[in-house]
């Protein structure tokens, strides 16, 4: 019987923000409904999630961000990721966002957004439904 592989979640805390109670439940959450869950911890530089993100080949990189620095963060995460020619890396992320803010970084390429009232079942829902649709693609 041939497994398929589980997909592989980076969730990270970028920059200084200290609040993670968010970011360790999502990671729970994520990890019960099966997919495999890598957290980084505080504090971490862009360019750490994205060499630690292909480092662990993930499928996704997980952002949770509350301080207000998205319009900063989820840009440069994208550069890096091109610049490492790993593209292919879904970026989602959650926290205190603008529903404007939210459309310009989706333009940008970033995946899926939620806000701070979001289910985290509609992250999982998102996550199972955007793999099954690339393995039919792929």
């Amino acid at each position: 019987m041939v497994s398929e592989r589980k997909v592989r979640i980076l969730v990270a805390k970028p920059g200084l923000d200290g609040h993670d109670r968010g970011a360790k439940v999502v990671a729970r959450v994520l990890r019960d409904a099966g997919f495999e869950v890598i957290y980084t911890g505080l504090h971490q530089a862009p360019e750490q999630i994205v060499a630690t993100a292909v480092q662990e080949d993930v499928d996704v990189i997980g952002l949770s961000i509350l301080s207000g620095t998205h319009m900063l963060v989820f840009p440069r995460i994208l550069e890096l990721l091109r610049a490492q020619g790993a593209e292919h890396i879904a970026v989602i992320g959650g926290g205190t966002m603008l529903p404007k803010e939210m459309r310009e970084l989706k333009a940008m390429g970033v995946a899926e957004l939620w806000g701070v009232d979001s289910s985290t079942q509609d992250i999982v829902t998102w996550i199972r439904q955007h793999f099954k649709a690339e393995q039919r693609r792929g």
